[in-house]
């Protein structure tokens, strides 16, 4: 008779227990970060990280198809695996990163800029050249791309420097941060890599517009940038390359980069609204990069253009969170910071998706946490991290409606 007591008791003593290690007085550090992370933020990445492994496993027939030879038949999943592989180390990055004290988070931000860079500074020299760039570095096991790490520790920086014009406006961070932003772009030029240096400016740019940059600067800027995309077609080879490809398909090798954009077009495509089903795509087999640059498409065939759609509505939806909780934010450094983040996150993912929908010429350019890739997915959850950490918020603290500081509740 006692036993159905006993039990109850057992059951709201642990109910308790997790109560106390969940709830808002637990003030260790996990408790605290529990608390001051947006949640919702951490689930559409958890969310985007699920679909890129669906994807991924999509595709990867595809691929290992393309890339197998008589004496080597690569397995037909073995690209999901190593993003799985990917994926579980990413994912404890993402949440130790988004952990880091502010203070902390920006240090190691500055100093890993600093050694990107001159990572990039010595890629001519260590890097070796897949189709005609050199972007990697052979690590042995995998290889690392200097520029997917340098974006995220890039805009950090910038944000920090910008972030002094608060203090005192005629520091001259337009021209330092411009400079950096040069330096950058001729490095990644120098690869090639014409699609990152076109997502590193925009980003600067956009950093320079929420600093308050006067108009008259932006518009130099904007008028500048179009001059630097005629010049690097005339004195760039691979920008114009680029160009003619997409615009004037006549030549043989150009015929055959609009092959590719064709293709992806085609396979987006194919699967209607609702998709030709999981593994029963197609077109995907003629599709080249079908697991990296062109998995959208691979997505669209596969499970149609509404699940195209949801994607596109979780790469907004991320965007405009993070820009609605920087309304009221005062500290012009995690503002800057967290909405340069955000920036570089939808910039890639609307350039990716262009390319795929064909209204732009291919990049090379990964789609965040969905496309395969050891790098772009550690440094995605390296910037992503960085966002929740800048977005974080103590909640034992309430902003007055009235003098519009923060104060305990």
């Amino acid at each position: 008779m006692n036993d159905v007591p006993e039990t109850e008791g057992l059951g709201r003593e642990v109910k308790r227990r997790v109560g106390n290690q969940l709830g808002r007085a637990n003030t260790s550090r996990a408790g605290m970060w529990f608390w001051e992370v947006d949640r919702v933020l951490l689930l559409l990445a958890m969310f985007l990280i699920a679909i890129g492994l669906v994807a991924v496993a999509a595709a990867s027939p595809a691929t290992a198809r393309r890339y197998s030879d008589a004496s080597h038949i690569m397995a037909p999943m073995y690209y999901f695996w190593r993003q799985l592989m990917w994926v579980c180390v990413s994912v404890p990055v993402l949440i130790v990163v988004s952990m880091l004290p502010i203070t902390l988070a920006r240090r190691l931000s500055l100093f890993g800029a600093a050694l990107f860079i001159l990572l990039l500074v010595l890629l001519p020299f260590l890097g070796h050249e897949v189709n005609g760039a050199k972007r990697w570095i052979s690590l042995g096991f995998s290889d690392l791309q200097p520029s997917e790490f340098l974006k995220p520790l890039f805009i950090v920086t910038t944000a920090w420097i910008l972030s002094f014009r608060a203090k005192d406006p005629e520091l001259p961070v337009l021209i330092i941060t411009g400079g950096l932003t040069a330096v950058v772009g001729v490095l990644l030029m120098l690869q090639p890599d014409f699609g990152q240096t076109i997502v590193f400016a925009a980003v600067w740019v956009i950093l320079l517009m929420i600093s308050g940059i006067s108009p008259l600067a932006i518009g130099s800027l904007m008028g500048i940038a179009v001059g630097g995309v005629v010049s690097a077609y005339f004195f760039y080879g691979t920008a114009r390359t680029r160009i003619d490809n997409f615009l004037f398909p006549t030549k043989e090798a150009a015929l055959a980069d609009r092959y590719q954009v064709e293709m992806a077009h085609q396979t987006l495509s194919a699967g209607g609204l609702t998709g030709a089903g999981p593994g029963s795509g197609q077109v995907k087999f003629k599709l080249p990069e079908a697991h990296t640059d062109y998995i959208f498409s691979v997505i669209g065939e596969e499970f149609g253009l509404i699940a195209c759609a949801v994607i596109v509505l979780i790469y907004a939806a991320i965007v405009i969170r993070v820009f609605m909780k920087l309304l009221d934010e005062e500290d012009a450094f995690r503002l800057l910071a967290a909405a340069g983040l955000a920036a570089q996150f939808g910039v890639q993912a609307l350039i990716n998706m262009a390319v795929n929908t064909g209204i732009a010429p291919s990049k090379g350019m990964t789609l965040p946490f969905i496309s395969y890739g050891g790098s772009s997915m550690i440094a995605l959850s390296i910037g992503f991290g960085l966002l929740l950490a800048f977005t974080r918020r103590n909640p034992y603290l309430k902003r007055s409606p009235y003098t519009g500081r923060w104060s305990k509740g």
